[in-house]
């Protein structure tokens, strides 16, 4: 019988992708609530909503992915 070695699964860039993919359906909610040129304009205003909030979970979602392909990286060296 032949036993071959299974690669351990990443779950950074699995959250990653999910962060990006949940960040895109809000994104995509609200043009489709608002129109874009709303959703331009909750970019650029002094308070704290769903556009802001969207940014913030692209940026949690780069980090994952980069400490993930990092992580993956020392893992199978």
């Amino acid at each position: 019988m032949w036993y071959r070695a299974r690669r351990a699964r990443n779950w950074f860039t699995a959250m990653a992708i999910l962060f990006a993919v949940m960040a895109v359906i809000v994104l995509l909610r609200d043009i489709a609530l608002f129109g874009p040129e709303f959703v331009a304009d909750f970019f650029v205003n002094p308070h704290f909503n769903n556009q802001k909030f969207v940014l913030v979970m692209f940026a949690i979602a780069a980090v994952l992915f980069a400490f993930g392909i990092r992580k993956g990286e020392e893992f199978y060296r």
